[in-house]
């Protein structure tokens, strides 16, 4: 195919893009940067085999989950923390866990439905008791730090 009838068949096939002046460095829509919150506990449940171990990880990731959300000016409104603590007690009945761990899981859920704190924080102290040995460092360390926000 001869050049000129190329370059002829791009310019109907590919219109020009009127474009936006955007100064150098700068994008025009730049994406919100999102932080995963409890990153030891997510990436210890991403680490460990399947079945109890990670079990019990994700289940702590989603108990650090629920205590959060119960805390500062942004806790949702009690219906719909119930509505989610009710959501988070089936959730925990799933898991593949020793009925020592998944009761205090349940009793975590129950209590993030309230505003009571000291509740949140013995069903939170129970939690890290049960898993402990289950639980690196850092995720320890994750939970242990809800405790002391829940002690403020």
């Amino acid at each position: 195919m001869p050049a000129a009838l190329a370059a002829s068949l791009r310019r109907r096939e590919i219109p020009g893009v009127i474009g936006v002046l955007v100064p150098a460095g700068v994008h025009p829509s730049p994406l919100a940067v999102h932080t995963l919150p409890f990153r030891s506990l997510a990436a210890l449940a991403g680490r460990a085999p399947l079945g109890g171990e990670r079990e019990i990880a994700l289940g702590c990731y989603m108990a650090a989950r629920l205590v959060a959300g119960a805390l500062g000016p942004d806790a949702p409104p009690s219906a719909a923390r119930e509505a989610r603590a009710a959501s988070a007690r089936s959730w925990f009945a799933g898991l593949a866990v020793p009925a020592t761990t998944r009761l205090p899981f349940a009793r975590l859920a129950d209590a993030s439905a309230g505003s009571d704190r000291c509740a949140l924080a013995e069903a939170l102290t129970t939690v890290i008791r049960v898993t402990e040995d289950h639980l690196d460092a850092e995720s320890r360390a994750e939970l242990e730090g809800l405790l002391e926000r829940l002690a403020e």
